[in-house]
């Protein structure tokens, strides 16, 4: 009966080993083939907002271009560029006179998200360059004069008078 009590115990034991070595096999076998399906997926999605030029190109759909100034006009487009879903990219390049330029590479899935990011991004460059006009005004006529400084030359020659 012991023995009996034994060999059954024993049985057991390399039952459940197996099984459990099998379960083992299974799961990391899973596990392989899940992680291999999340990256196919994380390499299949397609890059929104700030992109290389060859990224954006490569999703073969029309891309336009526009040329902008200097790296802060680039800078400030991005704004824009999120707040409507347009797609960019940014490139240094030389104008004919051989001055620096920036060249941005852009497109949307429609027409209308592209000239709604445009027009936006116009209005708000033309407030900023009138801001630094008006800033700038009393600074470049230096010929002009104060009005309380006139009031006081105007009285000096009356009494000189």
């Amino acid at each position: 009966m012991q023995e009996d009590i034994e060999n059954k115990s024993l049985t057991l034991i390399i039952n459940t080993s197996k099984l459990t070595a099998r379960t083992l096999a299974t799961a990391f076998m899973k596990f392989l083939r899940y992680s291999r399906n999340k990256i196919q997926a994380h390499q299949n999605v397609k890059p929104q907002g700030k992109q290389s030029v060859k990224q954006l190109i490569a999703q073969n759909q029309g891309v336009e271009n526009t040329e902008l100034a200097d790296r802060n006009e680039a800078k400030s487009f991005d704004r824009y560029a999120r707040q409507y879903g347009v797609d960019y990219a940014v490139q240094k390049g030389y104008s004919q006179e051989g001055k620096s330029r920036y060249i941005l590479y852009f497109k949307a899935r429609d027409r209308s998200a592209i000239n709604q990011a445009m027009a936006a991004y116009s209005v708000a460059w033309a407030r900023q360059q009138k801001q630094e006009r008006s800033a700038a005004e009393p600074t470049l006529d230096p010929t002009r004069e104060a009005p309380a400084k006139k009031m006081e030359r105007i009285r000096q020659k009356g009494m000189e008078r």
